[in-house]
């Protein structure tokens, strides 16, 4: 495992950070917290340091399992985060309320980097209101926390107000090669390191969308030489000496040994010119063949109505890059429910404002549904 410190922190990270969003599931919807116990330890023994978690993953299960399989001596081998839920919060009461179940659920004493959740403008005004900077002051003071951080789902210049609005550790932002312009992006990332951030990234590869083999692109990566479409996706990023960590949600043992491998590469301003160039190509390629820009994140579940919104628009986006129309049609008739088809959609808009890429969702849904039949 190759290692990073923040400029404010003297802590070795890992590269690699586990993110706690996406633990594999049981039938019945709930976490498999044996397997997922197991996926996390492995992690641990293996170099990885920095485990991610926030209240509301897996509708509140994911902080109870991590705190589960930290007992046993792992939580002294980590530095944890997870997240303040800025939707949740009405008054500065809330926001010890929220930490203190939080550590109740991680069974532990303190977080390490505890972050403010999906700041944007509208958030970031109603946290400043209600003083989320004492909060974190006090949190401090007592112990709870050791650093503090923000994560951000908004635009660059709030980004750049956020950044500026406190004596903040880190920074946690979405960050891969197909959006290297969207929400802070690329200017952010330089504008948070310039300003002595440490900056973690999540989605590095859109929920897993940019690991699949794509047809028209094998031809791209052959050229690359030896990687999976995911390790390519990893070293882009770590390629960035700006950043520090980059989070993955790994749901199997061989998407985390295949992660750990391509993290032995992971130095920074170590592509070539030549493998960048590759990249760009198949960031074309991408960007041109995807219908939504959806990256599976969930964070506009539950639907009212049933609809399972990121599985619509994973076979709806698959249909295309994969060139696979019948075969995927099949697929979504089979996997989703009655209640879950795109057609299904009523249109009433709850969705949107929980998205953080911007999705008009009951738009995009018609569109689903209109292409599908169902």
């Amino acid at each position: 495992m190759l290692y990073r410190k923040m400029p404010k922190c003297d802590r070795d990270l890992s590269i690699l950070g586990f993110g706690c969003m996406r633990f594999p599931m049981t039938k019945d919807g709930h976490v498999d917290e044996a397997k997922a116990i197991e996926l996390v330890r492995y992690a641990i023994d293996h170099g990885v340091n920095y485990l991610d978690t926030a209240w509301p993953y897996h509708d509140g299960e994911s902080e109870t399992v991590l705190g589960k399989a930290l007992q046993d001596g792992y939580r002294e081998k980590v530095n944890l985060a997870t997240k303040l839920p800025t939707w949740l919060i009405k008054s500065r009461k809330d926001m010890d309320y929220y930490l203190d179940e939080q550590l109740k659920r991680l069974q532990t004493d303190h977080i390490d980097f505890y972050l403010i959740h999906t700041l944007d403008r509208d958030s970031w005004a109603k946290m400043n209101k209600l003083g989320f900077d004492r909060f974190l002051d006090s949190a401090i003071e007592d112990g709870r926390i050791t650093y503090p951080g923000f994560s951000f789902h908004g635009e660059l210049d709030t980004f750049k107000s956020v950044v500026d609005g406190y004596d903040w550790m880190m920074t946690l932002i979405q960050y891969n090669y197909l959006d290297e312009q969207l929400q802070a992006g690329t200017e952010g990332l330089r504008y948070a390191a310039k300003k002595n951030l440490g900056v973690a990234v999540m989605e590095p590869l859109r929920g897993g969308a940019m690991a699949l083999k794509t047809p028209a692109a094998e031809p791209l990566w052959a050229e690359a030489g030896k990687g999976t479409p995911a390790e390519w996706g990893l070293r882009w990023v770590w390629d960035h000496p700006e950043v520090t960590v980059v989070l993955s949600g790994m749901s199997r043992m061989s998407q985390l040994r295949e992660n750990l491998r391509s993290a032995r590469k992971g130095l920074p301003s170590s592509l070539t010119p030549a493998e960048r160039s590759t990249i760009e190509k198949v960031r074309d390629l991408l960007q041109a063949q995807m219908k939504v820009n959806c990256t599976g994140c969930r964070y506009c579940m539950p639907c009212p109505n049933g609809v399972a919104i990121p599985d619509c628009f994973s076979f709806y986006n698959s249909a295309f890059m994969f060139d696979k129309p019948q075969k995927t049609k099949k697929s979504y008739e089979f996997f989703l429910g009655d209640t879950e088809y795109a057609s299904k959609c009523t249109g009433c808009g709850q969705c949107v404002d929980k998205c953080p890429q911007g999705v008009d969702i009951p738009e995009k849904m018609k569109e689903v549904a209109g292409y599908f039949g169902i």
